[in-house]
């Protein structure tokens, strides 16, 4: 029997992870042409592979329990026939029916990726138990921070190297050579254990039973920072884009948590814990208001509560870990968190909730479970006497309800941003007096969400005003003396209608007089004579039904059920006012256009916004080939790229060039004071002629010419989104 054999098994750890956790973004990135670009769609993949990886810790656990020959045949036997899967895609599924979307992507994935995922998901734990084998290996919880470690460099590859470099079949083959290897090197760790024999593995299962109590609260304290991951990404990826560099963030984060709370040295784990109740307390009371702010300085935020909250559960539970023959059941125990959080954030939240309550929801759990150790114990300086400590107490309560009560009244003021930020910055410091007393503290934090945005966010939920789909969160507010009707998607307007019945059918926001897709869509009858047909993907208010004339035939293509709802039958009366002769197809509306007949559509206008991001799968090569198709040989296709975060004019331009079509741009920048947003819309037609139409029409109004391209446009195989990311919006610089 030779050594230990550390670093053998510290590399298959290491592939492992890697391959697993390159694995995720990639097959949701493959499945975004099928899904679009909700940002629910990640947080259903994660779900997908949060129960996978339960199953493979089960299997891990099961298994170990097996003289160790029969486990490293078995083992092996599995991962070879799993090569008959390889190499990764997607399975063919019929396409979802409306509102089936949260149950439908789940089954995909766990389709497409189940068997090879569910074996390598195993390789960590059952690895660290062959490796804990040896007499002289020693504790093997250090190989846990390694194999995280792995599991971050697979998400950092893949949206910065793996993404932008090769097109996704590619992808999937490279990942199966990777598997090959990851086969290779596990049969080289059952050599290196062939010599313990049986027995060994035998008497080392002997342990004692852990008490339910334990398991519970290793089940909590693994459920609370996987379910915070996720709220955190439905966060950045609904106003930014739904892709794969953003998908990364949170989770990337939160394994670097558990390689610094596993690692052997504790000093940082423990230094970072004591740190998490400033962080929790000026942080966590923003999180009733992550959705109404954008730019830098909320990622910065909603991303340090996620770190320094994920260390500190993570340190309390290798504090709280086991003997080493416990080390699968451990596993399992916190997998099964893992997964519970994913599936109350995921799956349990969009249905039961009509604002995202679950990210406020779980900071405060976060808060009652933290350890109460913070950066300083006051109650234990100088021997304090009791009754001293009681006043003390009594004064930070007292000093608690004045700074929040001014805190409330300076809120509901605007310009009185320094002032609320000494408030807060004053309860934070109330809040760290009281962290002894953990009710108290949780108490306080629960009072700031409040007071920033909570008690809003409540009346809101009391009197209806917004619905929540598996696509989104919708706001719909009245401003009743401005006689005006809004509807927000996250912190994104999506349209406006007046209240003021003349004004009933005047499309406002960005599709105003001056939008390109008004001077197209307004003077339809001059570009098209006879009768035209006119399609929409996008319903939202149903704004451009404004613009409908008698004797047009209008389609109307929207996949969220939700929107459909609040547009024609709910508060927004567009469609019934303006144009209650318009068909309205319900689903995805790329899968929909390429059903119909060619030359069905004389003008199309593409305006299918997630929040502030536009879905993917509608901006590719093939995308526009279904356009195309749907155009009749005259036809104008509209395209909407208004966007904070995204430049997506160079990416349309390439596909613009590859077709060899024509475009010109109309970029709509109206009076502050007029009722219209500013707004960028491109025209693409296969007639340089409709152009010249198009601007003598409205002569007024200008067009200019599309910008440089990409060098390559999008395609459903290969996009990367990265050289297009406005990062001045961003990062907030002028």
């Amino acid at each position: 029997m030779g050594g230990p054999s550390r670093a053998l098994f510290v590399v298959t750890i290491l592939t492992g992870s890697f391959l697993l956790f390159l694995i995720q973004p990639m097959v949701a990135r493959m499945a975004l042409p099928q899904l679009g670009g909700a940002p629910n769609v990640w947080n259903s993949a994660m779900l997908v592979y949060q129960a996978l990886l339960l199953a493979g810790y089960w299997y891990a656990h099961r298994l170990s329990r097996l003289p160790l020959r029969r486990q490293s045949r078995l083992h092996l036997a599995l991962y070879a026939v799993a090569l008959l899967t390889l190499p990764v895609g997607l399975v063919s599924l019929p396409a979802p029916a409306p509102g089936s979307e949260v149950f439908w992507v789940p089954a995909l994935l766990a389709l497409s990726i189940g068997p090879v995922f569910f074996l390598v998901s195993a390789q960590a734990p059952l690895m660290q138990r062959w490796y804990a084998l040896h007499p002289a290996a020693g504790e093997p919880w250090a190989l846990y921070a390694a194999s995280n470690l792995g599991s971050f460099a697979g998400l950092v590859a893949y949206p910065l190297l793996v993404e932008p470099l090769l097109p996704t079949h590619s992808q999937a083959w490279a990942w199966s050579a990777g598997y090959l290897v990851l086969l290779v090197l596990i049969a080289l760790c059952v050599r290196a254990r062939r010599g313990l024999g049986d027995a060994a593995v035998q008497s080392a299962e002997v342990s004692a039973k852990v008490p339910p109590r334990q398991l519970a609260l290793w089940i909590v304290l693994a459920a609370v920072p996987s379910g915070l991951m996720l709220s955190t990404t439905t966060h950045l990826t609904t106003d930014i884009f739904a892709m794969p560099l953003l998908w990364v963030i949170p989770l990337g984060i939160y394994l670097l948590s558990f390689v610094i709370a596993f690692a052997d040295r504790r000093g940082p784990a423990q230094m970072i814990s004591a740190m998490a109740w400033p962080v929790l307390l000026s942080v966590g009371g923003l999180a009733m208001v992550s959705q109404g702010s954008n730019g830098l300085l909320p990622v910065i935020g909603s991303v340090s509560l996620l770190f320094f909250v994920c260390v500190a559960l993570h340190a309390r539970l290798y504090d709280l870990r086991p003997a080493p023959e416990q080390l699968t059941g451990f596993y399992l125990a916190m997998s099964a968190g893992g997964a519970l959080g994913g599936l109350f954030t995921a799956l349990i939240a969009p249905l039961v909730f009509d604002w995202v309550w679950e990210h406020p929801l779980l900071v405060l759990a976060a808060a009652m479970l933290i350890p109460r150790t913070p950066l300083l114990d006051w109650t234990r300086l100088g021997g304090l006497q009791r009754e001293l400590k009681y006043m003390a107490l009594g004064m930070a309560v007292l000093a608690a309800l004045v700074l929040g009560w001014n805190l409330h009244d300076a809120n509901q003021y605007a310009g009185n941003d320094h002032v609320s930020g000494a408030l807060a910055a004053g309860l934070t410091v109330v809040g760290l007096v009281l962290v002894p007393w953990r009710w108290l503290v949780v108490g306080l934090l629960a009072a700031i969400m409040l007071v920033q945005g909570g008690l809003q966010t409540l009346y809101d939920s009391r009197d209806g005003v917004r619905t929540r789909s598996y696509f989104g969160v919708y706001t719909v507010r009245d401003y009743p003396k401005r006689k005006l009707r809004t509807l927000a998607h996250g912190t994104t307007l999506h349209g406006q209608q007046s209240l003021d019945p003349a004004m009933r059918c005047l499309p406002l926001s960005y599709y105003g007089p001056g939008s390109g897709v008004a001077i197209g869509f307004a003077n339809a009858a001059r570009l098209f004579p006879g009768k035209q047909r006119l399609g929409v993907v996008g319903l939202g208010t149903g704004s451009l039904a404004g613009y409908a004339r008698p004797g047009q035939a209008w389609t109307m293509y929207e996949i969220d059920e939700a929107v459909l709802n609040l547009s024609q039958r709910g508060q927004f009366t567009f469609l019934r006012d303006c144009a209650p002769q318009a068909k309205v197809v319900l689903g995805d509306a790329r899968l929909n256009l390429a059903k119909v007949r060619a030359g069905s559509f004389d003008l199309l206008a593409i305006d299918a916004f997630s929040s502030d991001s536009v879905p993917l799968h509608l901006l590719t090569s093939e995308a526009f080939g279904v356009y195309l198709d749907a155009l009749a040989p005259q036809g104008v296709l509209f395209v909407h790229i208004s966007n904070r975060y995204m430049n997506l004019e160079p990416a349309i331009a390439a596909a613009v060039g590859q077709r060899r079509l024509h475009a010109a741009v109309r970029e709509d920048e109206p009076p502050v004071e007029s009722p219209w947003t500013g707004s960028t819309w491109i025209a693409i037609t296969r007639d340089p002629g409709q152009l010249k139409a198009l601007a003598q029409v409205a002569p007024a109004m200008k067009w200019r010419a599309l910008g440089k391209p990409a060098a390559h446009p999008w395609t459903d195989d290969h996009a990367s989104i990265l050289p297009y990311v406005t990062w001045a919006n961003f990062l907030g610089t002028p």
